[in-house]
């Protein structure tokens, strides 16, 4: 299960997500309470463990300034998060090690997340941030092949639940383990990551214990 813990502000936080386990650390470079500057997520990552996954969200960019914002804060990824086109994602997977493109659970554009290329579709509550849940269901939408995260409203107390019921790749927690917007609480981010490993073991199906050689391998990229 690959855990990513969204919308980091701070060090501290970013510290804490991996000594708690965690896979992925998001930084938020679209309009938001919880938005952050190239600069000064450039400096927490440096802080940060080589085989950690850095991810930038981004929403409605021109691809270029993707790009150019994260070389300038040393990421390794990308989120996009808005309206953007399947050539803005394809363009972005043939320079980044991953690229996460993101849907509202139930937009129309999710049957076709293939035309995306991305490495991971990522299904969100309409208003992302908004610590809102979406039909776990809905990801059956998905096309068979696709990686998938679940985000939304994530819990210690609902993620096992949507992990059994949506069987995703990945999960990502952005409020749900906030005390305030873009600073996390310690007791719920330790206790969201380790209620989503708890799952984890859990669940038996073929997108977390059957076979995982085509999935993306964010260590091999250390």
């Amino acid at each position: 299960m690959f855990i990513k813990i969204c919308g980091t502000t701070c060090e501290d936080d970013a510290l804490l997500a991996v000594a708690l386990g965690a896979d992925a650390v998001g930084f938020v470079f679209a309009p938001s309470p919880r938005q952050i500057a190239p600069q000064i997520a450039g400096d927490i990552v440096k802080r940060l463990p080589p085989e950690i996954v850095t991810i930038g969200v981004f929403q409605d960019e021109p691809p270029e300034r993707v790009l150019s914002i994260a070389h300038l804060a040393g990421l390794r990824g990308v989120q996009l998060h808005g309206r953007e086109p399947p050539t803005t994602a394809r363009w972005l997977n043939s320079r980044l090690p991953m690229v996460i493109q993101a849907f509202a659970a139930g937009d129309a554009r999710v049957r076709r997340a293939g035309e995306y290329g991305a490495h991971v579709i990522l299904l969100d509550a309409p208003n992302p941030g908004s610590g809102k849940l979406f039909d776990w269901s809905l990801a059956a939408e998905l096309p068979a092949g696709q990686r998938l995260m679940i985000a939304g409203g994530l819990t210690a107390t609902n993620v096992a639940a949507a992990i059994a019921r949506a069987r995703p790749w990945g999960v990502d927690a952005v409020s749900g383990i906030e005390r305030t917007p873009g600073r996390k609480d310690p007791i719920k981010m330790r206790e969201f990551i380790a209620a989503a490993r708890a799952a984890e073991a859990e669940v038996d199906g073929p997108e977390i214990d059957g076979d995982t050689s085509a999935l993306y391998d964010w260590q091999d990229e250390s």
